[in-house]
């Protein structure tokens, strides 16, 4: 991180600032007493007024306990930002933003100093901790900006200060906060009404940009996916080898491939990609099995696409979808709930654990809890089989595959 001053932290952060005898400033940002480094700030939130001794005992150069953390992360952040030169790239969108982010900061980690966002911080706690994370020579900063409702992106942005903006789609996703499609597209744009002129906006087909002092890139219209045999992804951009094999991660890497163009990247002819943990994420089962752990969270379009690779994974073998409720739907849930199971129909599954209340929608077998459907999965289980785990965040299905393929198995 760049450099603070404590003297400039404490103006910054009111609060009581506890800091080393010896310290003068503080390089880095944390919020979880186990990942303190020397010369971190330790920002104590919530429970973790209780760990300040730990994150003493780690090399904190100094523990915070704000009187406001959302506020004293803000500015933190914007301390360091307004110090950096980096090119900013925030993504936002109802379903695949992190592994657009992903496949990103994979190009651009070959070819600049990256700084990207950790697992799913897209937050008011993750993006201010991914932008304390920037140096005097960091060149290229990703970010991913959540939207629980109206305003939160414009927040987040107005604190990133992006120069491109990749939207990279529009779903059914927290339509309880924002009550329509229009209301999740009108979210979404919030960050490219953000963008300075002479910027860019990634969108998609069809989403409505009312700016003339943008350029405007539609992917699927602009710039399209020609064909995905994997590994080999041929898109208008030219063609590159990729180490995914699900085809609606395709439209993601073009997202990524686009601003990978803004930005001024040469574009790679293979390209390897580290997944966050429970997306899209491929494990062998015994006697010749295969697990796609996609547990991450879920709704009716990511369910589909996540069928239709489990179809294409199985090469033929049997397939076992263990599908939990969605979640965050509002006024769309019964709808919802209802495309999956025409997914299903469609797809096609041989056997069915439907988890949660809301899932019954889906046929197959039920269960109430996680509990159960391992029991239920145990059962079913035959050599050669293919399991897809996909489902709300709060069911927390990937638990099933650490209970499956024990770590380090």
């Amino acid at each position: 991180m760049i450099a603070l001053p404590l003297p400039e932290v404490s103006a910054l952060c009111p609060g009581q600032l506890d800091a080393r005898q010896s310290a003068t400033e503080v390089t880095g940002v944390q919020v979880d007493s186990r990942r303190v480094v020397d010369g971190d700030l330790f920002v104590a939130i919530g429970r973790g007024s209780d760990f300040r001794s730990d994150a003493l005992a780690h090399g904190a150069a100094a523990t915070l306990l704000p009187d406001d953390p959302f506020a004293s992360l803000t500015a933190l952040a914007r301390a360091v930002r307004a110090r950096s030169s980096a090119r900013v790239v925030a993504i936002t969108g109802s379903y695949g933003k992190t592994t657009t982010k992903d496949i990103l900061a994979a190009i651009a980690g070959m070819q600049r100093r990256t700084v990207a966002a950790e697992r799913s911080f897209n937050n008011e706690i993750g993006v201010p901790l991914t932008l304390c994370r920037l140096e005097h020579d960091t060149e290229i900063c990703i970010v991913e900006l959540a939207m629980r409702g109206f305003g939160q992106i414009a927040e987040l942005s107005a604190l990133a200060q992006p120069q491109i903006g990749v939207v990279v789609a529009v779903g059914p996703v927290h339509l309880e906060k924002v009550g329509t499609l229009e209301g999740v597209a009108r979210a979404k744009g919030e960050l490219v009404a953000a963008l300075p002129a002479g910027g860019t906006a990634i969108v998609p087909a069809g989403f409505a940009v009312d700016r003339n002092d943008l350029e405007v890139v539609r992917v699927g219209e602009d710039l399209r996916v020609e064909s995905f045999d994997p590994p080999v992804l041929r898109t208008t951009l030219g063609e590159l080898e990729v180490n995914f094999t699900a085809r609606h991660l395709a439209t993601n890497a073009l997202c990524a491939l686009a601003a990978a163009r803004a930005l001024g990247l040469e574009l790679p002819s293979r390209l390897e990609v580290e997944f966050v943990d429970w997306r899209n994420q491929e494990l062998e089962l015994p006697d010749g099995g295969l697990l796609i752990n996609d547990a991450w969270n879920a709704n009716p379009i990511s369910m589909r696409a996540a069928l239709e690779h489990l179809r294409d994974r199985a090469h033929g073998r049997r397939t076992i979808a263990v599908l939990g409720e969605m979640a965050e739907l509002g006024g769309y849930s019964d709808e919802g709930h209802e495309e999956v199971a025409r997914a299903v129909r469609e797809v096609g599954v041989d056997v069915l654990i439907a988890v949660g209340t809301r899932a019954k929608a889906y046929g197959g077998q039920w269960v109430a809890t996680r509990e159960q459907a391992l029991e239920l999965l145990r059962n079913a289980l035959r050599p050669g089989d293919c399991v897809l785990l996909k489902g709300a965040r709060v069911l927390e299905l990937e638990h099933l595959a650490e209970a499956l393929v024990p770590v380090g198995a």
